[in-house]
Order: structure tokens, then sequence, then C-alpha cells
């Protein structure tokens, strides 16, 4: 027996080695590419050409590794042969879990919310300690029990351990319901970041980078999609800590800004109290009431104020022709005028929004918090301020609590620790994933106050005839990540004139710290191969679920292990151009859909998941009970707050305003432990009567 360790011990190493080479040599062909591209930059190389070169070497050398990593054994397509080191799969992991929330939308809830938010948004550290701590419970409580087993999907678990098939059928649906959920968010992101690099529509962005993600995913499955993956990381690990190394040294003369961005949280807190008191940030504020309270004028009679403003429109159109105005003001009269809604029930909505949006930047600092407030009101202030404080720390533990938990039930990244060797190897992978992970969080919390610091201390207060063309270009991208607007008139940018979305923040800061264009592309690069990795393996997931847990299980159909590997690609190209589809309506920002599905992942899947590890009372129609009640409720509450579905409801399905004061995104602070309740009590009621046993007569 330790005749055949040996051999088999030399051949992990060897096996070790060569991936330790690949590797140094990528690293050292993607700073070479780096090298040579500022080169060409400042030799006259256009801006038009090096997004669209980054987009497309990235892409192809991700096709590449897909192509090479191509496969029909399932257990190769499944879990990669169980065979990458420890190592490698925290990369993989890392990436998979650094996802476009992660890359893009971390730092820009930092920079909007604070550390701990407003009374209706829970801060970004909330996302930071309940991403990072959730970790902590997959590796003590799940990952390495799930990969003793020996499996292939999440539902298999279920399956195994309870028998039957209500559990292997909810878990499934579950998975794809809570991966499905994801995927949209990640697609939104390629399609975000695709455009901006190639400067074509957003939807044909989406399919630009959905092509990488095919050819990732669709041809190699898990074995291709790992080292995919290694290769994602290291670009987006470049992509997050040049530009954030960048502005510390710009700042502070220190590249290493996880040490030094302390002082910058000082100087923000200075410049927050100046434009608290300037009376022109003071005019901006009026500004917005004045316009919020127009709004809500014409929201009295709908009908006659949508009518009146379509008849001024028209008579300013015949003004403009009779004068014989330029044509450019004609023209963009005529669209302001088509651009009008088309009745009384979109004019209300539409209105309702704008009157929404004005009233919260009428807010002093344009509705932003204060950096490092701890939370918002105050526990010693007025009634008002107090139920404010509750209800701001209420929702940063909710949120806290959903990410951790739904970390340890997510089934995209659970599936990434069935690839280990062994049981220590899925282990140490998750001490990995962790360190990998945290070289990136520590320095998202850097990042948000050092952007803010240089938008407060530089941008605060130029001319708006100077504003760099960066800024044009990404409002045409979409007017909702940034918008700036001179509200009272004097020419010249203040803070609440500026408005910056969360999925913005990290794509901006190259050019809003002055850094060659090449940064900016890398930083694009980076986002996108933080939204690839994931989508990658969410697509996976879902394709498995459909066809291995669902199509093939459900009924017994013959095939050969190669066809169902064959029928999974085909799933995933479906599921991926069905997600495109979705993700081009744009549904929402990244980061709420993101916290949605963990909410989800956590109510379906862990209370039962982790009392089947450890209560063996755990009974097959309590596992059942407990993954309805728990997806149930959580899918209840999200839906019951969404507005589309709000106006379709039934007044008897609404949820009665939010329970305890808890936002529908951590809904699963009510899913967990409903779940956890009815699979207890549906056990406890259910468990086989042990029958006692008989003495033997004595003779």
């Amino acid at each position: 027996m330790a005749e055949s360790a040996g051999p088999q011990a030399a051949d992990e190493r060897g096996y070790a080695l060569r991936l330790h080479r690949i590797l140094a040599y990528y690293v050292v062909g993607l700073v070479a590419f780096l090298a040579l591209m500022t080169w060409a930059e400042q030799h006259g190389l256009s801006r038009h050409w090096i997004g669209p070169i980054f987009l497309f070497l990235s892409v192809m050398v991700y096709a590449a590794i897909g192509v090479y990593g191509r496969t029909t054994d399932p257990l190769e397509y499944y879990v990669a042969g169980r065979r990458i080191p420890p190592m490698y799969n925290g990369m993989a992991a890392a990436a998979d879990w650094m996802s476009a929330a992660s890359f893009l939308s971390l730092s820009g809830a930092l920079y909007l919310q604070g550390y701990s938010g407003t009374p209706g948004q829970a801060g970004g550290l909330a996302y930071l300690l309940g991403w990072t701590g959730g970790f902590c419970l997959v590796a003590i409580l799940v990952a390495p029990h799930l990969r003793a087993m020996g499996l292939y999907t999440v539902p298999d678990f279920f399956h195994v351990r309870f028998g039957g098939r209500w559990p292997r059928v909810i878990a499934a649906v579950a998975a794809v319901a809570c991966s499905s959920t994801y995927v949209v968010a990640q697609i939104y992101g390629i399609g975000l970041i695709a455009s901006r690099l190639t400067g074509v529509q957003f939807e044909i962005g989406i399919m630009l980078g959905l092509g990488g993600v095919l050819l990732c995913s669709f041809l190699g499955g898990m074995r291709a999609i790992t080292w995919t993956q290694v290769a994602q990381y290291v670009m987006l690990l470049l992509a997050f800590l040049i530009p954030v190394s960048w502005l510390a040294y710009k700042q502070l003369g220190n590249p290493v800004a996880l040490v030094v961005y302390g002082k910058q949280v000082g100087k923000i807190a200075d410049l927050e109290a100046a434009l608290l008191a300037s009376p022109l940030e003071q005019q901006v504020v009026r500004a917005y009431l004045h316009r919020a309270r127009d709004f809500e004028a014409r929201l009295g009679d709908v009908d006659k104020a949508l009518e009146r403003e379509r008849r001024e429109m028209q008579e300013r159109i015949h003004r403009l022709r009779a004068q014989n105005a330029d044509v450019g003001l004609i023209v963009a009269a005529s669209r302001e005028l088509a651009a009008l809604p088309r009745d009384a029930a979109a004019a209300r909505v539409l209105w309702e929004r704008q009157m929404l949006e004005n009233y919260s930047r009428a807010l002093p600092l344009g509705g932003l918090p204060p950096h490092a407030q701890p939370f918002a009101g105050d526990p010693d202030g007025t009634p008002q301020m107090q139920a404010a404080f509750t209800d701001s720390r209420r929702n940063f533990l909710a949120l806290m609590f959903c990410l951790m938990v739904g970390t340890a039930g997510l089934p995209h990244l659970l599936t990434r620790y069935y690839t280990s060797p062994t049981v220590a190897g899925a282990r140490s992978s998750v001490a990995w994933t962790l360190f990998f992970v945290a070289l990136l969080y520590l320095s998202a919390p850097a990042l948000a106050v050092l952007v803010k610091f240089e938008v407060m201390n530089n941008l605060v207060g130029s001319s708006f005839d100077a504003l760099p063309n960066w800024m044009a270009q990404w409002a045409r991208v979409d007017a909702a990540l940034l918008s700036v607007e001179d509200m009272n008139g004097d020419g010249l940018v203040q803070f609440g004139e500026i408005r910056l979305g969360a999925d913005l923040i990290m794509l901006a800061t190259p050019e809003l710290g002055g850094l060659p264009y090449v940064v900016s592309g890398l930083v694009a690069a980076g986002g996108l191969a933080a939204a690839l990795s994931t989508a990658d393996g969410l697509l996976l997931t879902i394709s498995n679920a459909l066809v291995r847990d669902l199509y093939f299980r459900e009924r017994p159909r013959k095939a050969s292990p190669e066809q169902r590997v064959i029928l999974s690609k085909f799933a995933l190209l479906a599921v991926a151009l069905t997600a495109a589809f979705v993700a081009a309506l744009k549904p929402a920002d990244i980061l709420p859909l993101v916290s949605a599905s963990f909410s989800l992942a956590a109510s379906a899947f862990v209370p039962v998941m982790v009392l089947g590890i450890f209560w063996r009372g755990t009974t097959r129609q309590g596992a059942v009970a407990g993954m309805l009640s728990g997806l149930g409720i959580a899918v209840y509450y999200l839906l019951s707050h969404l507005p589309v579905l709000k106006a379709h409801m039934p007044g008897w399905m609404l949820a009665n305003g939010l329970w305890f004061g808890i936002q529908p995104i951590s809904a699963g602070v009510f899913g967990v432990p409903a779940g956890l309740g009815a699979a207890v009590v549906v056990s406890w009621f259910t468990r086989p009567v042990l029958q006692p046993q008989k003495r033997p007569t004595e003779m």
C-alpha cells in the first residue's frame, strides 16, 4: 500500500508543479500585455480600439480554455474529475463568488449607503460581513460533509439523505429559482461592461458577453469552468487592486490602500460638514424640492396636467418653427413631445417615480448618509429618530444574517467543493477561498472612501463646461448610472447635483483618478471576468438541476452518460438565452437581485440540509415541510412587495406592510426559522416508532 502511495504522491506533486508553471506563464503574459497596451496608448492608440481589444482578447482566452477543456465524460463535466488542488479550487471558488455584485456593486453600496446605510437600505458593511462570515458556515457545517458523500449536485444530497421523489424535486426547483435570480444579475453586468468597452447598445453587449459564457461552460462543464475561473480571478484581482492602489498613492503617498485609507474618513467627515453648511448646496436642495412638489401637483389631476403639458410642448414647437429656429432645437422639442406618457395611467406611474426620486435628492448630501455614521437616526434623539435608529440596525443585522446563511446554501458554490480530491481537500479549499476573497473584500471599503474623497474634493466645484468626457459617455450607456444637472444654475458642479449609480463606482474609478485609459479597459475586463465566472457556474447549476435532477429522475429514460451530458449542454444554452432576454429588460440593480437569491437559498436549503447532516431524526416528511415552508415564506415576502406584482395581486395576498420593518431582500430572516421549525416539528411527529424488543423466554 505504501508502494502504491509513493507513485501517486509523486504524480500529484508533478501535476501541481505543472499547474504552478502554467499559472506563472499566464500572469507574466497578462502583465506583459498590459505593458504593451500602455505603450501603445502613449504612442497614439485610440481609446476606441482599447476597449474592444480588451473585450475580444479576454473572451478569446476564456474561450480557448473552454475549448481545451471540452469533455463528455460525466465525472469531468459535473465535478472536474474530483482532482482540483485546494489552492486552485479556492481561486476558482473566489472567482465564482466575486460576481458582478462583489466587483461592481459592493464598493458602490459602501459609497452610497456608508457603513450602515439608511432606514430603507442596510449599509455596505453588511455585505462584507455577511458574505465573508458565510464561508465559515460553509467550512464547518456543509462542504466537508457533502464532499464525503461523493455527490454531483446539491439536489443529490436531498435524494440520497431522505429518499423519495419530493425532496429532490423541491431542491431542484429551489436551485433553479435562486440561481436564475443570480444569473440575470450577472448577465446584466456583462451587458453593462461590454456596451461600455465597445460602444454598442446594451442588448448587443449582452450577446457579445454571452458568447464567452457559452464557450466556457457549454463545451467542458465544470472541468473547463474551473480553469477558466482561475484565469478570471487573476484578471479581476489585478483590475481591482491597481486602481485602488493608485488612488491611495495619489491621495496619501502610499499604495497600500488598506493601511492608509482611514485617514480619508476624517477628511470626508469635514467635507460633509462643509457641504451641509454650503448655501450653494442648500439651493440645490430647494430646487429638487420644488421639482418634487411640481410632480406632486400634477398627480392631483393627471389627465388635466398631461393635456396641459402636451399642449405647451406643441405650442413651443410651433413657435420655434415660426421663428426659423435651429433644427437641433426643433428636433429636441419634438423628441420631448414624443417621450410624453401616452395615457394618464402611464403618466401617473412615471410622475410618482420622479416625485419620489426628487424628494430623495432634496435631502442633505443628495440623500446619502454621512459615510462613517454608525446607524441612521439617533438612539437618544426624538421618537422618530429613535425609530429610524432601531429600523436601520435591525435591517443591518437581518441582511447580514441572510447573506451568511445564504452563502452556506448556494448550489453553485457548494458544487465547487465537490471537485476536491478528498474531504480534507474540501476544507482546505474553503480556507483558500476565504483568503482569495479577502484580498478584494478588505480593499472594497478603501475604494469607496477614496472615490468619495476624489468626488468631494476635486469634482465638486468644477465647471460644467469642463466636465470630463467619460461622464457623458457613461450617461449615454444608462442615465440611471450617472447624471449631473445644474439645478441651481450657477454653472458649477455641486455634490447634490451628482448622481452615481452603485454599479458605476468601480468602473469609473480609473477615469476619475486620472489613470491611463488602459486601466479603464483592465477594470472593465475584470468586471467582465467576475460576471462571466459566476454566470458559468450558475448556468451549469441550472442546467444540471433541470436535466439531471428533474428530467432523468422523474421517469426512467434510456440514455448513456454521454447523452445526458449533451442534453445538459443544450439545456444550458436555452437557460442562457432566457436569462439574457430577462436581463435586457433591466429589471433592477445588480445588488438587490443578488441579495434576493441569498434569501431564497438560505430559506430553501440550509435548515433542512444542516438538520439532515447532524440530526438522524430528520424525516422525509420533515424535509419536505421545511423546504416548502422556508421557500414559500421567502418567495411570498419578496413578491408581495414588488411594485409590478402588487398592482395585480389580490388584497388578501399582499403582506400588510413590512414585517418588523425588515426590507424584502432580507426575506430569509423569516424563511429560515419557518423552514427550521417546520422540519423539526413534522420530523418529530413522523419519526418511526421503535418497537420494544421482547426478552427471550426463560427455559
